[in-house]
């Protein structure tokens, strides 16, 4: 005879026991991960090679990486 039984566990978990790359996967797998990090990191290299060299028409730019994070336009 076999029962099935359900039960709630509590456990503490240290996240820095994690690799990195583990975590961005299952971010990505729960759909919560906001943005691919290459796609971030490229567009922020953009915003920051404008705004060095005093530019200020990176708005296109900072728009995609909220757009990219937050799924709103702004």
């Amino acid at each position: 005879m076999y029962k099935t039984v359900y039960t709630e566990v509590e456990v503490d978990v240290d996240l820095s026991d994690f690799d990195t790359d583990d975590l961005v996967e299952e971010l990505e797998s729960r759909g919560a991960a906001p943005v691919e990090s290459g796609d971030a990191n490229q567009l922020l290299q953009a915003i920051w090679l404008k705004r060095r060299v005093g530019r200020t028409d990176y708005q296109t730019e900072l728009d995609q990486l909220i757009y990219a994070g937050l799924g709103k336009i702004v």
